[in-house]
């Protein structure tokens, strides 16, 4: 089984900040982590180490404005 949940929302820079730092707070310790998905909760279990990539794009396109993004992806095999 296969479960996505994703949501999105435009923040201020501090509200961003925070949703992050809430996140890390989350990430750390050896306890199930609750992570906030728009108006649901979901619950994992990460393992003691995690696969940690970031991505950082700049684009500037010939016509429209430059755009610019972070990606961060953890991923860890779940314990069965």
């Amino acid at each position: 089984m296969a479960d996505t949940t994703e949501a999105s929302q435009s923040l201020s820079r501090d509200e961003a900040a925070e949703a992050l730092e809430s996140l890390a707070n989350e990430l750390r310790g050896d306890a199930e982590m609750t992570v906030l998905a728009g108006n649901k909760s979901v619950a994992l279990t990460p393992r003691d180490t995690v696969d940690y990539e970031i991505e950082v794009s700049e684009r500037e396109p010939m016509l429209g404005d430059k755009r610019e993004s972070i990606s961060i992806d953890l991923n860890w095999k779940a314990e069965e």
